[in-house]
């Protein structure tokens, strides 16, 4: 059961300040690389490197990652006014305006968020972007995505989010970076067995659907510089990790197209990102 007391921030302490993953900035990092297509400038010369790499493939990198972000506001709104008041964000990447406790919080102020990630620049920037008047319950945790038991069961997690009532589970552009042999799915399933029926799981996930051969293989090989690997998946491996859910409409769609506020733009087909949300029955 959460038992927070109401604007209590948790992270910022040293008590409970955890080591920080090893900064390496002569490595790319996602994080780094995701921050630098924005346009942000929470990156080093390796992130941009990698970075210009992926726009070299393809010019709608820049304007993919845009479509992306707009996906996790729209679904946050949505999933707030609809009642939720329980996120669950893991992957969560260095924060920028119009983050998932910002849309919550502007829709109820008593919604809580933890936000999860294993790059201490991320954890750096979200701890700032906290410390200041006028966020509501909100916690960062230091973990990884490969550690569904360790998030699930940790002390930032236990005192915000209460199990027994419907959470969102938010997994936005981080599924990718995971390879088929740590086998996602079942990473997924375990988290989505921890949440009760009424939960929503939020996905985004990169495709190889849009790309040709020859752009895949430059995909891939701009990210061999990157910390972590990238695994682009067809639809229908995407499809998989809602398997026992219930898709809300549209369904599984390039990210332009999940219930955009005004007509995609043109060119929006060829935005390699698919994205759902679906209902825990």
């Amino acid at each position: 059961m959460a038992t927070a007391e109401p604007n209590e921030w948790m992270a910022s302490t040293a008590d409970d300040w955890r080591p920080p993953t090893e900064l390496n900035t002569q490595v790319a990092h996602p994080a780094r690389v995701y921050d630098w297509l924005l346009g942000g400038k929470d990156n080093f010369p390796a992130d941009r490197v990698a970075g210009e790499a992926l726009v070299s493939v393809r010019d709608e990198a820049r304007v993919a990652v845009r479509a992306n972000r707009a996906v996790l506001q729209r679904a946050v709104r949505m999933l707030a006014a609809a009642g939720i008041d329980q996120f669950l964000d893991i992957g969560t990447g260095i924060p920028t305006a119009g983050n998932t406790h910002q849309v919550a919080q502007g829709i109820n102020p008593r919604a809580r968020v933890v936000y999860v990630d294993n790059d201490p620049i991320v954890l750096a920037h979200a701890r700032a972007l906290m410390s200041g008047a006028g966020h509501g319950e909100t916690a960062v945790l230091q973990a990884d995505l490969h550690d569904a038991e360790g998030i699930l069961s940790s002390p930032e997690v236990r005192k915000l989010i209460d199990f027994g009532r419907p959470v969102a589970l938010l997994l936005v552009a981080v599924l990718h970076f995971v390879p088929d042999q740590d086998n996602p799915h079942a990473i997924v399933a375990r988290l989505l067995a921890a949440l009760p029926s009424g939960s929503y799981l939020v996905l985004t996930h990169i495709t190889n659907d849009v790309l040709t051969a020859k752009e895949t293989e430059r995909v891939n090989s701009a990210y061999e510089s990157v910390s972590a690997p990238l695994a682009l998946r067809p639809k229908a491996e995407i499809l998989r990790f809602f398997e026992g859910l219930e898709l809300l409409a549209p369904g599984l769609v390039l990210a332009p197209w999940w219930n955009p506020d005004e007509e995609p733009p043109q060119g929006s087909d060829q935005i390699g990102i698919y994205a759902g949300v679906a209902l825990k029955p």
